[in-house]
């Protein structure tokens, strides 16, 4: 996989499971939001739209873990550490079950704080802590560890494992809304039963995730065993250096949504309720740019260690062009179908048309957004967790979150809306210099047997 089959067929072992499974999480998250919707009620869009962010802060717990050592452990095999390997493996899922816990259980103690500081009002907060009980609360534990486990179990050249399990929990979350919602649930729990839905897929993703690992074996890459001891301190800084830049860079992205929801809570729910279905219809390219990214690091981050730096610069241009063409058909699929896509969450005349109004807007910086986490995906496979970290931190901190006051400020709504664009521009400039001005040069390793 990672040495020897041609390019483009290892690029497509590896991105179209990463891909689907991108999707199908894309989906099931949306069918809360779909389910949800039928009923007609916007409150309970807006509240369970308002626990999307902190929901995705689980993700970046697990994008620590799970991308910090699964880029390690690409790195070590290209280098022939197979030991060392499976060692950096057992200390990310220890890590990732170590902090989703923590996270969890603070979120169940300041649940009424937090639903505050999102913008959960009158009509919406009991929909919010309802949802936010399940998903976070009981839920966050299975979703971090499977989300890691698909990531380690990935940087090997599994991809279809990986991405199986996620299909699984998806599909199961599918079937399960509209059972517990509509059948289960008296009426007015609609969202209680979206969450406990949401759970229980995720804990079944999870156990599916440790029946493959049995079924691997005991001489697997990746394993819970922690028999061979901690990894040496320069593989624990290198988790860390990957893995932090990408937890902030994705808890930055959940931030921005928060200010987004924060400001539009000060027009009014129906507001909310529109750009709380556009964050996540404008996800579909997004998430598919993110399977090409997922797909792409193991193999750049293999080669990159192996000393192969024409198969790497192949691979690297090869992603990276698919990625730019999902992304234009996209933009015009969403200028086309915008009403028809907004219609699909809820039949409210009004939020309809505000939400198809803002998402022919945000959709024009689906490029740009893919560019923008190309490059940080690069650079975490090449280990350089700092340079990830500027541009990460650059992106949201310098230009998409002023961005977003400053024309909200001037434009009101609409400012919001349109800032994603303005600011991703800046951001694919500064990443494209970032990128000529400091990407390694490949040595060959010395490889151990």
């Amino acid at each position: 996989m990672f040495e020897k089959l041609p390019i483009p067929t290892a690029l497509r072992k590896m991105i179209i499971p990463a891909i689907s499974s991108q999707l199908i999480v894309l989906i099931y998250n949306m069918a809360d939001t779909f389910f949800v919707g039928q009923t007609g009620n916007p409150y309970m869009v807006a509240g369970t739209s308002l626990i999307l962010p902190v929901f995705n802060i689980t993700l970046c717990l697990a994008g620590l873990a799970g991308i910090g050592g699964g880029s390690l452990i690409s790195r070590l095999l290209g280098q022939g550490k197979e030991e060392e390997a499976r060692r950096v493996s057992a200390f990310s899922l220890y890590l990732g079950l170590t902090i989703s816990a923590l996270f969890a259980v603070g979120i169940g103690v300041f649940m009424e704080p937090v639903l505050g500081l999102l913008g959960a009002g009158e009509n919406t907060y009991e929909y919010a802590r309802q949802y936010a009980l399940c998903v976070i609360v009981t839920g966050g534990v299975p979703t971090v560890l499977s989300n890691v486990l698909a990531n380690l179990i990935r940087s090997i050249g599994r991809s279809k494992e990986a991405s199986a399990g996620i299909i699984l929990g998806g599909l199961l979350n599918i079937a399960l809304d509209p059972l517990f919602m509509f059948v289960l649930m008296p009426d007015g729990y609609e969202v209680l039963g979206a969450g406990l839905a949401t759970c229980l897929s995720n804990c079944t993703a999870f156990l599916f995730f440790v029946v493959v690992l049995l079924r691997m074996g005991r001489g697997s890459v990746v394993t819970f065993s922690p028999k061979g001891g901690l990894p040496g301190r320069d593989s624990i800084i290198a988790i860390f250096g990957v893995g932090v830049p990408s937890a902030i860079a994705t808890f930055l992205f959940d931030l921005d949504y928060v200010i987004i929801d924060k400001l539009m809570v000060s027009y009014d729910d129906l507001a909310l309720a529109a750009v709380g279905i556009v964050l996540k219809v404008e996800r579909f390219p997004l998430n598919v740019g993110l399977g090409i990214c997922q797909g792409m690091m193991p193999l750049v981050a293999y080669n990159y260690s192996a000393g192969n730096k024409q198969r790497m610069e192949d691979t690297i241009r090869l992603a990276r062009r698919l990625g730019l063409i999902i992304a234009g058909i996209s933009i015009a699929l969403y200028e086309l179908f915008a009403v028809q896509f907004a219609h699909l969450f809820i039949s409210d005349t009004q939020t309809v048309e505000l939400a198809s109004q803002f998402l022919r807007v945000r959709v024009l910086a689906t490029p740009l957004m893919f560019l923008s986490f190309f490059t940080v995906y690069m650079f975490q496979a090449f280990g350089k967790g700092r340079i990830s970290l500027f541009l990460g931190v650059t992106r949201w901190l310098v230009f998409n979150i002023p961005m977003l006051l400053i024309l909200n400020a001037i434009f009101g709504m609409f400012g919001i809306v349109w800032s994603q664009v303005t600011a991703d521009t800046l951001t694919v400039i500064l990443s494209f210099y970032v990128y000529r001005k400091y990407r390694p040069a490949v040595v060959t390793p010395q490889r151990n047997t």
